[in-house]
């Protein structure tokens, strides 16, 4: 009888986004830039080396070891868990081993992987019914992204300063436009600017919000607080909203939310404030932006993740350019000639 995972929340992860491999990728770079032809084999032999050796945490550890926490729950007699996590790794099985290794030490409820030899690891995604693939690979995350098969983000490197996270919760953040929604809204505040978003918004309040790159992973975690015992506002499963919306903005939002029938624990109106400060306080074990300028203060103190533009994106393309004409414009010590 087949394995049925549609009620199950499945999380896709690349080996360097659940433990820190950034020494063996440095190790792999340097060969690769000395001699192409060789590097494969001298990555396999410090691979071996090491596999003895523990592995630090990456940056999605904490949300795993939380998720797979969940099963707790799991009803007597329910053959299928809460939440299943799939390593997939573009390691070959034999640097691999000390992946697995590693999760053996560690206890980790991980039975299922895969090691691709370098082929794109999103290819492998709808065969495991991931719902959310984190990754520290770009090309795979914009694959994922293109191809629409589920949510897909690009880790930050671990926070370098430690706030305790609760095991008892798993705390996701999220931001709006381009992440949980569509980057239609977002396109007209950068290109017709923010007065003209505010009168968007406020004229299709009642208007919801198309689907962003993780709305259905939203929906999916929404069904996962309903399988849990308890009223769902005392959910183990802690979801909030950190947009840079305010008022007059801010009521499209919860009525697309109401469209969508999915319950939000808590939202954030910050209207421009720094959404690390409120980070800190609510201390998700993951956040999802598509912004840098958010991104680069917040992955300092939580763990965080980029969500990317499809590539016929035209935010995308707005960014690009925004990106290249401010790298052109001369610093205060050029000359001026």
């Amino acid at each position: 009888m087949p394995i049925d995972l549609s009620e199950t929340l499945v999380i896709g992860i690349s080996a360097t986004a659940l433990f820190d491999l950034s020494e063996a990728d440095r190790v792999f770079r340097e060969k690769k830039a000395e001699d192409p032809e060789t590097a494969i084999i001298e990555y396999r032999e410090y691979m071996l080396q090491h596999e003895d050796e523990p592995l630090q945490d990456g940056t999605g550890m904490p949300l795993v070891k939380a998720l797979l926490g969940l099963n707790k729950h799991q009803a007597e007699g329910d053959k299928d868990p809460i939440v299943e996590v799939v390593v997939i790794s573009k390691n070959s099985p034999e640097t691999g081993f000390r992946v697995l290794k590693e999760i053996r030490r560690r206890g980790l409820a991980i039975t299922r992987s895969a090691f691709t030899a370098g082929e794109p690891s999103s290819d492998y995604l709808e065969a495991f019914y991931v719902d959310l693939f984190l990754t520290t690979d770009e090309s795979d995350a914009q694959s994922v992204v293109d191809s629409k098969v589920c949510a897909g983000a690009i880790v930050r490197e671990p926070p370098s300063s430690s706030h305790e996270l609760r095991d008892d919760q798993v705390r996701f953040a999220f931001d709006a436009d381009a992440v949980l929604f569509s980057e239609e809204s977002e396109l007209i505040n950068q290109t017709e600017g923010l007065d003209k978003f505010w009168e968007t918004e406020d004229l299709q309040k009642e208007v919801p919000l198309q689907e962003g790159p993780h709305a259905n992973l939203l929906r999916k975690l929404s069904k996962i607080q309903e399988r849990l015992p308890g009223r769902i506002e005392y959910s183990p499963v802690r979801l909030a909203i950190m947009t840079a919306r305010n008022s007059p903005a801010e009521m499209r939002v919860m009525n697309t939310i109401r469209a969508w029938n999915v319950y939000i624990d808590q939202a954030f109106f910050l209207g421009g404030l720094q959404k690390s400060r409120f980070l800190k306080a609510f201390k998700p074990h993951i956040f999802f932006d598509d912004q840098d300028s958010h991104l680069d203060t917040a992955a300092l103190d939580v763990p965080s993740a980029k969500v990317l533009y499809p590539s016929d994106s035209p935010l995308r393309k707005i960014f690009e350019e925004k990106k290249a004409n401010k790298s052109m414009q001369p610093t205060a010590n050029a000359s001026a000639d």
